[in-house]
């Protein structure tokens, strides 16, 4: 159970706070990003939906048929935007994938909910238009960072028949979890996201995947090892609560924090770039 003391909320929650090197980190994944578009003038900014923010870029595969992943950006709902992210698609790109990273309206000017519903929208998009670019919609593995982690696993969690008729039942089966929020409660009572976020009790029991029934598709949960103990906790609980079939990886990524642990990502000797390999099918390693 997490401890409810407003000061030490923010102290686990706040990264931007505990890792003071957050500028450079960010100046980092925004140069990287612009090289990863540099010569682009497809795929780019490509609408999903008529709301606000409702845009992705797509990376297309190689060849016919590749595995898709799908990166949802974190910043506490409440901030980044997809052209901080699209370092995370060249290295996939290289290894067979093709790689969607969609964008999100902003919390106070909308709600997690309507952020959901929003992801929920670029998943159908991708699922239709994935042929387009090399993708095989049937093999689409949706990852995200911190709140974005929150986001892949909601998207286990979607009843998609519900989002479009035409969709199907299991649209997402394979997620990736870095970093990622599965009970919202303590954000609730977490000073410095309390007036953005605006949750209520009756919206974190609608938003908390640690709350749902376990899914029937798998989710590879990990966290930084450095990170505070709440982010610690919340990787543990998601286990606990789906159990091991449904989240047969929970792991703690050695020497990495809340920010750095997503240069593992895109490492292609990190443990964690196995990981995404392994769930896009194009890893031959097994896991532990």
């Amino acid at each position: 159970m997490a401890r409810m003391d407003s000061a030490w909320l923010d102290l686990q929650y706040n990264n931007r706070a505990r890792i003071p090197e957050h500028p450079q980190i960010f100046e980092r994944w925004a140069k990287a990003s612009a090289l990863a578009r540099e010569g682009r003038s497809e795929g780019l900014d490509l609408a999903y939906g008529d709301g606000p923010n409702e845009v992705l870029d797509v990376f297309p595969a190689r060849q016919a048929g590749a595995p898709v992943l799908v990166f949802i950006h974190g910043g506490w709902w409440r901030a980044l935007d997809k052209r901080d992210h699209s370092f995370v698609a060249p290295a996939f790109v290289e290894t067979g994938a093709m790689v969607v990273v969609p964008n999100y309206a902003l919390c106070p000017a909308v709600t997690i909910e309507e952020i959901a519903l929003q992801m929920a929208r670029a998943l159908a998009w991708i699922w239709r238009h994935a042929a387009r670019y090399g993708g095989d919609p049937d093999r689409i593995v949706v990852a995200g960072h911190s709140a974005g982690g929150h986001l892949a696993a909601m998207m286990l969690s979607c009843r998609w028949r519900e989002v479009a008729a035409d969709l199907p039942q299991q649209l997402v089966r394979k997620a990736l979890s870095i970093s990622g929020v599965f009970d919202l409660e303590p954000l609730r009572h977490t000073p410095f996201l309390q007036a953005d976020l605006r949750l209520t009790a009756e919206s974190v029991r609608r938003l908390s995947p640690a709350r749902f029934p376990p899914p029937a598709g798998e989710l590879h949960a990990t966290v930084g090892a450095n990170e505070s103990e709440e982010f610690l906790r919340q990787n543990r609980l998601i286990r606990q609560a789906w159990g091991h079939e449904a989240v047969p990886v929970c792991e703690a990524i050695p020497r990495t924090h809340h920010l750095n642990v997503l240069h593992e990502l895109v490492d292609p000797h990190a443990r964690l770039h196995t990981l995404a390999k392994d769930l896009l099918g194009l890893s031959s390693s097994r896991l532990s």
